[in-house]
């Protein structure tokens, strides 16, 4: 695939870039055919010296800075000019795929070699990231070092986040592997950001869309519900004396999955963690815990669904005869990407001949964050039915290539050719 930009012509590698996620995928690679690089394990030490390797190959410059964040960068003409940034991470789940994160860096890495092969030198610098911890998998974050560099977050909050386990923490961790950087994390301007990354959802490939240009991300909500009724034995307790808190929460579970149907457009509602106490065969439940997770692109209406969900789970309580509480653990509104950076990216699909939709993020990503300083935008490519976080996860080589040569046109239009 060739494009010309301004004049000069651009090919990205599309068999380079196939390349270079199969070798990076072969670290923490999983029986399944995914990848298990938790962030800052030693498999993702060795992820991060393998980019930090190719990016010095590529003439990068690379830097570490206090969060971790590893950072090359490729002179512009006007070398002091605010850099077009791109990246994502090399971190995944437990159990993941080979192209969530890894792509968004890897297809950065890409647009620098393609303009190295063509000879091009823009006239902004470019920097692609490779972000720490995106997944918050092992501490109790996620997108954790993008927010600190955004200014979402305080740098000693970031670094004294503990694990699960409570045994050590992020800064720690991060001085173990060797990326204990001393660089500034953000603080300074950049021109615009955009990551690639692939849908995470199905709605591209059921339409036969190629590219998808993200207007934005949906704002997020996480409670954690409690409901307690009352142990007692399961052969001698009438039904009708029961205060069954698995009931209480089973009908409050099914009643929150059927209210996300009287919105349009549909939010998302997941309930995807449970915990019954005392969890024994032989005792009616006394106390269940469980999360609920409602996401929609309206803040507006994502405040009324949540609204509506807590009526209702008290509705439900009350008629189980359970008491329950309602705790909000974490919110993050909608995020709305910058006009003209999703622009750039349906205008590089339309010269490429490339089907675009538009689309929001069911997911949140680096991009969420660096959204508050900076123009960003985002570009997503299909997934094989729409799977992910899943050792399963496939895309094709070509809408990859597809995707990174979009990035490069989106990049080079806002940072110029010398």
């Amino acid at each position: 695939m060739a494009v010309t930009v301004a004049g000069i012509t651009a090919p990205v590698n599309g068999d380079r870039l196939w390349r270079s996620l199969m070798d990076m995928a072969e670290i923490g690679a999983t029986a399944g055919g995914g990848v298990g690089r938790i962030a800052l394990s030693d498999l993702d030490k060795a992820s991060r010296d393998l980019f930090v390797g190719w990016c010095r190959e590529a003439g990068l410059a690379v830097r570490i800075d206090r969060m971790g964040n590893i950072i090359g960068r490729r002179a512009g003409a006007d070398d002091d000019a605010p850099p077009v940034v791109t990246g994502s991470h090399l971190d995944s789940q437990p159990l993941g795929g080979k192209f969530d994160g890894a792509y968004g860096v890897l297809a950065g890495l890409e647009v620098v070699r393609a303009l190295n092969d063509a000879g091009i030198t823009t006239r902004a610098p470019l920097e692609i990231v490779d972000w720490t911890d995106e997944e918050g998998v092992r501490f109790t974050a996620g997108v954790v070092a993008s927010g600190v560099y955004a200014g979402q977050f305080d740098l000693d909050y970031g670094l004294n986040l503990p694990d699960r386990e409570d045994t050590t923490t992020l800064g720690r961790e991060l001085a173990r592997i060797g990326y204990d950087g001393d660089a500034p994390c953000g603080g300074y301007p950049i021109s615009a950001f955009f990551e690639a990354h692939i849908e995470q959802g199905p709605i591209l490939e059921r339409e036969g869309a190629v590219i998808g240009a993200v207007l934005g991300a949906q704002g997020r909500r996480c409670h954690t519900i409690t409901v307690t009724g009352e142990e007692g034995h399961a052969g001698t307790l009438p039904m009708t004396l029961r205060r069954d808190a698995l009931v209480g929460a089973a009908r409050m579970i099914d009643g929150l999955n059927r209210l996300a149907f009287d919105f349009d457009p549909l939010p998302v509602i997941t309930a995807g963690y449970l915990q019954v106490r005392p969890n024994s065969r032989n005792t009616v439940p006394g106390r269940v815990t469980f999360s609920v997770d409602i996401r929609h692109p309206d803040n507006a209406l994502l405040a009324d669904i949540c609204a509506r969900a807590e009526s209702l789970c008290r509705r439900l309580a009350e008629e189980a005869g359970v008491a329950v509480e309602i705790a909000e653990m974490f919110g993050r509104d909608s995020v709305a990407f910058d006009p003209d950076c999703v622009e750039a990216v349906r205008a590089a699909a339309k010269r490429l001949d490339l089907v675009c939709r538009d689309i929001h993020s069911g997911a949140g990503h680096d991009a969420c964050n660096l959204a508050h300083i900076a123009p960003t935008g985002m570009i997503f490519v299909p997934c094989k039915d729409g799977i992910s976080h899943n050792e399963r996860e496939a895309a094709t080589p070509g809408d990859l290539a597809a995707g990174c040569q979009v990035l490069l046109e989106a990049m080079v239009a806002r940072a110029g050719i010398a």
